[in-house]
């Protein structure tokens, strides 16, 4: 009789014990801080998102993910977050619109004027293809009065 080693318990244990730990594990500050920065826009006026300001030096964007950093290590949620940026920035501080008042309105008109433009498209395709075709020439002068014009260039180009 031969004894069965207990490896695949072991490895099953060990996956279900990874697997555990790496789902209870919530995102790290730093990966918070970045996805926040990457919410928000730098107010030093380069119009870049704040975790991809590329000015050397920067005030702001050192400043603001300070800050930002500073909440998130104080426990803040990231609606919070954002709410504090928005309180000493304004609005503009948000890289994307709010889904709530007129700013409902940024979300609205761009999907709208691409479907407008879709149909103007289709409108202008098919009238092009519904037109009449153009009517044939009309028939070429009897050769008579060809004749009378090639008499009177003949006259007037005599020497």
């Amino acid at each position: 009789m031969t004894v069965r080693k207990p490896t695949r318990i072991l490895q099953i244990a060990a996956l279900v014990l990874a697997a555990t730990l790496l789902i209870s594990a919530g995102p790290s500050d730093d990966t918070r801080v970045n996805a926040l920065g990457h919410q928000m826009m730098c107010m030093c006026g380069c119009s870049q998102i704040l975790a991809e300001c590329n000015h050397v030096g920067c005030s702001y964007s050192t400043k603001m993910l300070g800050q930002i950093r500073q909440a998130v290590l104080r426990g803040d949620s990231d609606a919070a977050i954002k709410k504090m940026m928005v309180e000493e920035y304004g609005t503009v501080v948000l890289a994307a619109p709010t889904t709530k008042g007129f700013d409902i309105v940024a979300w609205v008109i761009p999907p709208l004027i691409t479907l407008v433009a879709i149909g103007a498209v289709v409108f202008v395709v098919r009238a092009w293809k519904n037109r009449k075709p153009p009517s044939p020439p009309s028939p070429p002068a009897p050769p008579e009065e060809l004749d009378s014009y090639r008499e009177l260039a003949r006259k007037e180009t005599e020497l």
